[in-house]
């Protein structure tokens, strides 16, 4: 019998209700063990800019799960809370049991409930949809619990109405807050903000902002995902496309433009996907220093 009482970390939940800007960041675990003291130090560094959270993904599969919690581990050994991803593909009730009592010896009481990427477009877990591994975990220990949301639908669900469906299905399970996709074009989440408070959704979203810095990956990531591109963000991408400085500095700048807007019109939590990279988060810290107080 497992026992899940007493996670120590600040929850997420307490996090976004605080009355003041949020920026948190997403990070990803190595794939390899002899790179973990890199993210490691990669995660002292960002800590310095005092994120309000960090989040931290989960390999395809369950591959990196031990790599997740170490550097969960590691962010809250840096007085930052931790945000566990967890997927459940391919993962039985035994699979996530256990990786649950891994986030708890660890005093990590936050998780991302995600279905995660089919490998193979079929699926044979236990558990077929996010909102089922949502509420498994609601039921075995005192979590905080996240989910994802899709200001442009999901790829998978067919219409904006079948996403937002879903995503109800997700709160009904016990989710206590949205982190949004990214998306480049804001008006996009306010029309889908619209749409979650008609659904009846009124738990905290975070808008998700990528800092575009490489052209190629920005190309790949939005024919997976169906994110579109604005005229006036492609044409920043175009422009700096073989000047790598430039773009990220322009990447930066837009995100930062993105993230101020939000802020005007309302949104006190942003979650900035940084790749890894400290100087993006870094950048967009400074850019809102006397925003973000």
């Amino acid at each position: 019998m497992y026992d899940f009482e007493g996670a120590i970390s600040m929850k997420i939940i307490d996090v976004l209700n605080q009355d003041k800007i949020n920026i948190s960041c997403e990070l990803f675990p190595p794939k390899q063990g002899a790179e973990l003291q890199n993210a490691l130090d990669i995660v002292k560094e960002i800590a310095l800019v005092k994120p309000s959270y960090m989040s931290v993904t989960y390999g395809a599969g369950g591959t990196s799960v031990g790599h997740t919690v170490a550097i969960a581990k590691g962010v809250q050994d840096n007085g930052i809370p931790a945000l566990a991803h967890l997927t459940c593909v391919k993962s039985d009730e035994a699979k996530i049991l256990e990786v649950l009592q891994q986030l708890k010896d660890n005093g990590i009481s936050n998780v991302l409930a995600l279905r995660g990427d089919l490998p193979d477009g079929t699926h044979d877990g236990h558990f077929e949809h996010a909102s089922d591994l949502a509420k498994f975990v609601k039921a075995n220990g005192e979590f905080c619990v996240g989910g994802a949301a899709y200001p442009e639908g999901h790829p998978e669900a067919g219409t904006l109405d079948k996403d937002i469906e879903n995503t109800k299905y997700k709160i009904d399970a016990g989710v206590d807050f949205l982190v949004t996709q990214m998306f480049f074009d804001n008006t996009i989440l306010y029309n889908y903000m619209f749409r979650l408070l008609s659904a009846g959704i009124h738990v905290p979203v975070v808008p998700g902002i990528m800092p575009v810095t490489n052209a190629g990956q920005i190309n790949r990531i939005c024919q997976l995902s169906g994110t579109k591109l604005p005229p006036q963000f492609r044409a920043i991408v175009e422009k700096f496309a073989d000047k790598p400085e430039a773009l990220k500095q322009a990447g930066i700048a837009y995100a930062t433009g993105q993230i101020i807007d939000l802020i005007a019109n309302g949104f006190r939590n942003i979650h900035v996907y940084t790749m890894n990279r400290p100087e993006i988060i870094g950048g967009i810290m400074r850019n809102l220093s006397e925003i973000v107080k």
